[in-house]
């Protein structure tokens, strides 16, 4: 597999958040807010406690650690060192245990084919050269009957106004300079792929968020923020 799928500003760029991730007021404020919600849909879809788990794109841990807390053996993976560094010392405030590792989705799917119940990849694919690869590298991962996890933005003019004018210029909620619009992903776009690495799609639902309120909420909308889950047959 190839393993250079990696952009060193995309990595640069969360580097520099890193030892804010876990102010909930701060950068990553509407992870914070949208965390609840994704980790929710997750939990209503497969059964965590005993599983085996691996979120990829962990960043901070955010997820990583809700996986845990609710009974999963996780593995988080990054390829931002600062970044994993504040997730292992978050540990040390929660108490929980998590595995975390630099290393690429693809490298780990040559060491590790076919062991996991659970993979979960939030609003990374939109931040990497050849989401394809990602999606190819999670199939792999995956032990028949297991479900992959997505969340990122679609490409419409919705989720211009609302990730780049809205969160970026606007209300200032993220640094400038975040998120490409021309790497966002239509939702036939991720599900070809998904379809290429032999998993199917079983369902896909949007994402609500008013940052005003600092509220989120599932909604039948994909046309910003999207979770699609999908499975690898039997």
């Amino acid at each position: 597999m190839n393993t250079i799928n990696v952009n060193p500003a995309e990595v640069a760029k969360f580097e520099r958040l890193a030892s804010r991730w876990w102010d909930a007021d701060g950068e990553s404020r509407p992870l914070h807010d949208l965390n609840p919600v994704r980790f929710g849909y997750i939990a209503e879809r497969v059964a965590l406690k005993g599983s085996r788990a691996l979120d990829v794109g962990c960043g901070g841990g955010l997820l990583s650690e809700a996986l845990a807390r609710a009974g999963a053996d996780v593995i988080g993976i990054d390829l931002a060192p600062s970044v994993l560094d504040v997730a292992r010392l978050h540990l040390l405030e929660s108490g929980l245990a998590v595995d975390y590792r630099e290393t690429s989705v693809e490298t780990l799917a040559d060491r590790m084919a076919g062991q996991f119940d659970v993979v979960t990849c939030l609003e990374m694919l939109e931040h990497v050269p050849d989401p394809a690869s990602v999606i190819g590298a999670c199939a792999c991962l995956l032990k028949p009957g297991g479900r992959l996890f997505v969340s990122t933005l679609n490409r419409t003019p919705q989720a211009f106004a609302a990730a780049i004018v809205g969160a970026e210029h606007l209300l200032r909620l993220l640094p400038r300079g975040t998120h490409h619009y021309a790497q966002f992903i239509k939702p036939s776009e991720l599900a070809a792929d998904m379809r290429g690495a032999g998993l199917a799609l079983e369902d896909l639902r949007g994402i609500g968020y008013n940052p005003l309120t600092r509220k989120a909420w599932l909604t039948d909308s994909v046309a910003v923020n999207y979770l699609a889950c999908a499975t690898k047959p039997e």
